[in-house]
């Protein structure tokens, strides 16, 4: 039997929403009849009922889940056939875990929230949020970050949640010829974006981040968008550029104190960040008034690099490992989590095999967690903090980010599975089809 996950009652999750008059369902329609109608057996019937929830927004999904009809079948196909629906209106794998609404449109989402006054939280990532087999961080956050009790109760109650496909997740199939398969994707990475209601990026989390980490960037971060969203377009640009500067001599002196810790030793003293003006006197010395502007970025540029370097070759593989293990707080999987790892696979009804699982997942995202901080979140602060025009746009952030930081760029077709310079004694390459034969779906 396939048993539901235990959650706090709906209405202590959900907060209360306000339906526009576009949202609003129609007389001849009820939302207890909708939810009735989606489960139905008809499917004509139950795609129009679907649709129209859907259609409903985030009151859509309450409506499912708080008028889920009391005589349901609680047979493990009628358990599934809820759960299909429910990943339907979410529009995410294993919605029944992590009970979050997902807009995939982006006009919509952001008329959501210009509504609500709430930033916006998109995600995206290779394949689909609603399929199994999207990019493995994605699958990660479904399991260990939006099941997390605490980060869905946030995730609700603070952003407007969206997710776009930056193109199809490579996947392998392997058959080993007795009737067994085993699929499984090959790469692909994701991305946090926090966006304000018209679509500006003002931070981006790169990559898997464990469960508490993820919190405590929700709570730095999401407030400062709040405050943004009501200051003029210049005091924007300053608190924005004060955000990411703090944020990156942060990152080097905690960095810095763990190097020192496990040294036991005190690590090279870091170069100060300027600040964001020259003195008079260098000023004076600068004889184009471009430069002038400039001066101050370059040099907080250079500092930030020299720091990075610096820092980045005192840290070797096994100081990556115990920063990780010092960190472990961050990557902790709760009760839900755990619950919606023993529904997904029957073997971890085994105590001793979930433990084992458990305590290498854990240490994997403690890992991704800090590496991804100190190398990856870094470089798009530094990329905000000077100015950089491809941070002003989701899409073309994204696309850098796809490029310099995750090394899958959009520009190559096989996303680096095909190098050119590695021969395979395969025909063509193994490819199929060869580049240039039709266009690549992205």
């Amino acid at each position: 039997m396939v048993k539901l996950l235990p959650f706090a009652p709906i209405a202590a999750l959900f907060f209360a929403l306000t339906l526009t008059e576009m949202e609003q369902p129609t007389r001849a329609e009820s939302l207890e009849g909708l939810v009735r109608q989606s489960l139905s057996s008809e499917s004509e019937e139950a795609e129009r009922a679907i649709a129209r929830l859907r259609e409903l927004g985030p009151a859509g999904l309450q409506a499912f889940l708080d008028r889920r009809p009391p005589d349901l079948d609680p047979s493990e196909a009628a358990i599934a056939r809820w759960r299909r629906v429910l990943d339907r209106l979410c529009q995410q794998r294993d919605c029944y875990a992590s009970q979050l609404y997902w807009y995939t449109d982006w006009e919509r989402a952001k008329a959501a929230a210009r509504r609500s006054g709430k930033p916006i939280l998109s995600l995206r990532l290779l394949g689909h949020l609603d399929e199994d087999l999207s990019c493995a961080n994605s699958r990660f956050f479904r399991v260990a970050v939006y099941a997390n009790a605490l980060v869905a109760s946030r995730l609700r109650d603070r952003v407007i949640l969206h997710w776009e496909s930056v193109r199809p997740v490579p996947t392998v199939t392997v058959d080993f010829g007795d009737g067994r398969t085993l699929k499984r994707t090959v790469t692909g990475n994701s991305i946090h974006y926090l966006l304000d209601a018209e679509g500006r990026p003002l931070d981006a989390l790169p990559g898997l981040y464990g469960p508490q980490a993820f919190l405590t960037w929700l709570d730095r971060a999401v407030p400062m968008a709040r405050q943004f969203a009501r200051l003029s377009a210049s005091e924007r640009e300053r608190v924005l550029t004060e955000y990411h500067r703090d944020r990156l001599e942060t990152i080097q002196q905690q960095w810095r104190g763990d190097l020192a810790a496990l040294n036991g030793s005190p690590s090279p003293a870091l170069e100060p960040i300027p600040e964001g003006e020259p003195d008079a006197e260098t000023a004076g010395r600068l004889a184009v008034t471009k430069m002038v502007v400039e001066f101050p970025v370059l040099e907080q540029l250079g500092a930030i690099e020299r720091n990075r370097q610096t820092l980045e070759s005192l840290t070797n593989r096994e100081f990556w490992q115990q920063i990780a293990r010092d960190r472990a707080d961050t990557a902790r999987l709760d009760v839900n989590s755990l619950a919606l790892m023993r529904d997904k696979n029957p073997a971890f009804d085994d105590p001793e095999q979930l433990e084992a699982v458990q305590t290498q997942f854990e240490a994997m995202m403690a890992l991704d967690t800090v590496r991804n901080e100190y190398l990856l979140h870094s470089q798009i602060h530094q990329w905000f903090l000077t100015g950089d025009p491809t941070a002003t746009r989701v899409s073309t952030l994204n696309d850098r980010v796809y490029e310099e930081l995750f090394l899958t760029p959009n520009s190559d077709p096989w996303m680096g599975l095909a190098p050119e310079n590695i021969y395979s004694a395969i025909d063509d390459g193994g490819l199929s089809p060869q580049p240039g034969d039709r266009a690549i779906d992205r």
